[in-house]
């Protein structure tokens, strides 16, 4: 199971995973694609991300999660090898599942449309159980599916295990709940104020946020206080000159922003006080609309909505980016009375 990127094509007639073999140098070889049971989705007029989310699609120690936000299911898989087993469709707990996180044994999946509702499982002998107490409003008020600038974008689980996070970009806040005995959820969760609409989210080697801002095309970083959810920003936002930074990638000590409007890659590092510093503002240019990312084996892998591809970068020791794949034939954004067919959600073992 070693090797593998997985890509979701977010088809709304049936969505699909596609499985590519990882070459010694990066290359990609399709390996077999496989339905999920659910459909795809998408939230309200977006540019070239359906979803408008991070981690939509996530592997964890041998098996792959997806969402199906047209059916509002989540679908637990095996790997086995480069193909996949479907061994569960379950019920998101909301509507318009879009993206979710993986911790030992709790699962919490991201439901963007209407009031936002985050839904925990247990993991237990490869199934996925609703946890009592673990589903829990964001009181968003939005429509169904909402505008893909007011939907939330990503739920993630510290590196603890203590607090579930959830970034809600234009309402400017990124909440925090305390993970409770079983899983369960604190009823209220801690709203951190975080202006400049909060997207993406990966914490860093030492235990911070690190956060893109989509409006202000900047990364934030922050220090979690895991006793009362508590966010606090360890120095200022750091813009790249670039448009709609949505997604970040973590490969060693460089964090890289896919910047959808620019259709570029911007990089990042951390310095030795802590301070998030720009490494370069182009790190690497995209096929056109950069979203969602993922590593594997020291290599970024890359998915370009708008033009139906993913690209594979190596990664060098100065954190710069070589063009080693450029994988063709995935799905391309086409917009259909507001509503956006295209992949989103990609994946990948170590």
């Amino acid at each position: 199971m070693e090797g593998l990127v997985f890509v979701q094509t977010n088809k709304p007639l049936g969505n699909t995973i596609r499985v590519y073999q990882r070459g010694d140098g990066g290359e990609l070889s399709l390996a077999g694609e496989f339905e999920t049971g659910g459909l795809g989705g998408s939230t309200l007029n977006p540019p070239v991300d359906p979803l408008a989310s991070q981690s939509s699609l996530v592997y964890r120690d041998g098996l792959l999660f997806a969402v199906n936000a047209g059916s509002n299911t989540v679908t637990l898989f095996r790997v086995d090898g480069s193909e996949l087993e479907r061994l569960q469709v379950i019920w998101s707990g909301g509507l318009l599942p879009v993206s979710l996180d993986v911790r030992d044994d709790l699962v919490y999946v991201l439901n963007a449309g209407g009031e936002g509702v985050v839904q925990g499982y247990r993991l237990d002998d490869y199934e996925l159980e609703p946890i009592r107490g673990a589903q829990r409003s964001l009181g968003l008020d939005n429509p169904n599916p909402p505008p893909f600038g007011d939907a939330p974008a990503q739920v993630g689980i510290d590196p603890e295990g203590e607090v579930v996070l959830v970034s809600t970009k234009s309402h400017n806040i990124i909440d925090a709940f305390r993970i409770e005995r079983g899983g369960r959820l604190s009823e209220e969760p801690v709203s951190n104020p975080a202006e400049g609409m909060p997207f993406g989210f990966t914490f860093d080697h030492r235990g911070g946020l690190m956060v893109t801002l989509a409006a202000t095309n900047a990364v934030i970083r922050y220090r979690l206080d895991e006793e009362n959810g508590k966010l606090t920003a360890v120095g200022p936002a750091v813009p790249n000159g670039q448009m709609a930074s949505c997604w970040i990638q973590r490969v060693g000590d460089y964090y890289y922003v896919a910047n959808a409007g620019s259709s570029t890659l911007s990089s990042y590092r951390i310095d030795e006080d802590g301070q998030v510093v720009l490494v370069a503002a182009v790190a690497a240019k995209g096929d056109g609309g950069t979203i969602d990312m993922t590593t594997s084996g020291g290599f970024l892998y890359v998915q370009n909505g708008a033009a139906g591809t993913v690209q594979g970068f190596d990664v060098l020791d100065d954190g710069s980016l070589k063009l080693v794949n450029t994988t063709t034939g995935l799905p391309q954004a086409t917009n259909n009375g507001g509503i956006l067919n295209g992949m989103e959600g990609i994946a990948a073992t170590p």
